[in-house]
């Protein structure tokens, strides 16, 4: 059963080629990551963390569309297949709304159990996400 996790929509103050270079390359997706997360490892269009206590994950980036998508897999031993998207429109020249998407193949239960932690974890990315770009000169 696919369970659809979406972000709040945020505006990203740089242009919608500016967030798609840095979300596209996951060399620089290690800057998005809360504390939780170490032993982070990238190459451009992969990567694997370990959640503190929990397990290990990777991603791995499927699809590109500039600018305006990226579809990424998770990779390895995981409780549940998922694909995480980032969407985004342009608001103006100098301005981008996004949105981050998981969609997760879990049954009903791991949904009921993960759905709020999942939720939080895609709106802090994007929060993230949105700091790390307005703060890149």
């Amino acid at each position: 059963m696919s369970k659809i996790i979406n972000s709040d929509a945020v505006t990203i103050n740089r242009s919608q080629a500016d967030v798609y270079a840095f979300i596209s390359d996951f060399n620089n997706f290690g800057h998005l990551m809360p504390e939780q997360v170490v032993n982070y490892q990238s190459q451009t269009d992969s990567c694997s963390f370990e959640i503190k206590g929990l397990a290990t994950l990777g991603l791995r980036i499927i699809e590109k569309f500039p600018y305006s998508k990226v579809t990424m897999k998770g990779e390895g031993k995981l409780p549940f297949d998922f694909t995480f998207i980032y969407s985004s429109h342009i608001v103006n020249e100098t301005s981008a709304e996004i949105i981050l998407t998981i969609d997760a193949d879990m049954n009903p239960f791991m949904a009921m159990m993960a759905a709020s932690p999942l939720q939080n974890f895609v709106n802090m990315l994007a929060a993230r996400l949105k700091e790390v770009m307005e703060s890149i000169a």
